[in-house]
């Protein structure tokens, strides 16, 4: 399937809702962290892909502010997860010349998971090939608070003009700020939602939903995602003709 790619067509940015993992592990009769253990692999195989392909940006969604009111037991070992993949992956990461970064409420996180990521992004920061960054502790309502409180804060202070805010300093207070707005979104398990994930962002991104769950979730798929990408007209609201024009 990836010989029908155009490499001259493809997004420098493809972020990707990564669900289903809880009923992956249900359907074998397994606790819901055996799921997520299981999802490593897709993560593995999704970020070498798209390096390989020449993508510039991956974005995962890996960890919502919504999902520290999930059971104490699974947050627990969704925590132990990370310390220990991040140790694992590192070594791969640089192969793969894959640069890591974080966006999201990371002081939030457990002190051993802050640390682990803060020596893989150091560690990997001069690579230069893929930018893939964890949305970690993450929610768009909540990067969006905070950019606009900082907007407002610089307004209050006199340093800023209501009148001069526009969508560029919007985005300039955003956690993606030195990243460009996904082209692609990605959803698994085949459910209809956002779920909170870089809502000002995607305003015109394309989405492309699967009922694959992550766990099964591999580089045919994600070649899949990316036919169907370059299938379709981008408008931004103009019509076809002058799309074409």
């Amino acid at each position: 399937m990836r010989e029908k790619l155009n490499p001259r067509n493809l997004p420098r940015h493809v972020a990707v809702i990564m669900d289903g993992n809880g009923r992956w592990a249900k359907k074998k009769g397994a606790q819901r962290i055996f799921g997520h253990q299981s999802a490593i692999k897709s993560v593995k195989d999704i970020t070498e892909g798209c390096a390989d392909l020449g993508i510039e940006y991956l974005t995962l969604y890996a960890f919502s502010t919504e999902n520290w009111n999930r059971p104490k037991l699974e947050v627990d070992g969704l925590m132990r997860l990370l310390v220990s993949s991040l140790r694992k992956e590192v070594k791969t990461l640089k192969e793969n010349n894959v640069y890591l970064t974080a966006i999201g409420d990371l002081e939030n996180l457990p002190r051993v998971c802050q640390r682990e990521l803060q020596e893989a992004m150091e560690s990997t920061k001069q690579n230069s090939k893929m930018r893939l960054t964890l949305a970690l502790s993450y929610s768009g309502r909540w990067e969006l608070l905070n950019a606009f409180r900082k907007l407002a804060l610089d307004v209050k202070n006199g340093t800023l003009e209501v009148a001069d805010i526009d969508e560029a300093m919007v985005s300039s207070n955003l956690e993606t700020k030195d990243i460009p707005d996904p082209e692609l979104l990605i959803r698994t398990s085949g459910e209809m939602r956002i779920s909170n994930f870089l809502l000002w962002q995607i305003a015109y991104t394309e989405l492309f939903i699967t009922d694959v769950l992550w766990p099964d979730f591999r580089k045919e798929h994600l070649y899949q995602a990316l036919l169907a990408y370059q299938s379709r007209e981008r408008r931004f609201g103009k019509i076809s003709e002058q799309v074409n024009s």
